[in-house]
């Protein structure tokens, strides 16, 4: 079995906003294969299933996303002191989909055992697994300029249309990834 995770802050306040880039791109590949969000409010999360594929959206804030990601994984029996993985091993079972400050837009990375480099999305997750071994997928949207603009700040606001395109299509090629 296999958990994908795409990571956001719930509510239309921020839709569409560079912190919500993991929600755009879960929700696009649902969208593609014709699948519905239900509501779990026992694992704190939007699920979607496909044979053994398990597609989920915290219903939890970002800072908080750990709480959810933890609640699917022991639900489905794959933490890793359930699994009995080496080393607390999820590489194989855990993506997680994320906004990345540090990467341009229209770029990504895929990383796996790495640090959650200042993501509080990420950070909560590898606090409540106890292991950052896990497939990341981080999506692009750091700036062509750098303003004067706190990135607390800039990560909330909207993309800009020219930046849904852009990021759109870098989307559409990370899915083909998965």
């Amino acid at each position: 079995m296999k958990i994908i995770v795409g990571l956001g802050n719930p509510g239309l306040k921020y839709k569409n906003t560079r912190h919500n880039a993991g929600f755009l791109a879960i929700d696009e590949l649902v969208r593609n294969m014709g699948l519905i969000w239900r509501e779990n409010k026992k694992l704190k999360a939007q699920i979607c299933r496909l044979a053994d594929v398990i597609y989920a959206k915290p219903l939890t804030f970002m800072n908080e996303s750990g709480l959810a990601v933890r609640a699917i994984l022991s639900y489905y029996k794959l933490l890793p002191e359930k699994t009995g993985s080496a080393a607390g091993d999820l590489s194989e079972i855990l993506t997680v989909i994320h906004d990345d400050l540090d990467i341009a837009l229209g770029k990504y990375k895929i990383s796996i055992d790495s640090r959650s480099a200042g993501h509080n999305g990420v950070r909560s997750i590898i606090g409540q697994l106890g292991t950052k071994n896990f497939k990341r997928l981080r999506l692009g949207i750091k700036p062509a300029e750098t303003g004067e603009i706190p990135a607390e700040k800039y990560v909330l606001q909207k993309f800009t249309l020219t930046e849904i395109k852009n990021i759109s299509g870098v989307i559409n090629e990370l899915l083909e990834k998965i």
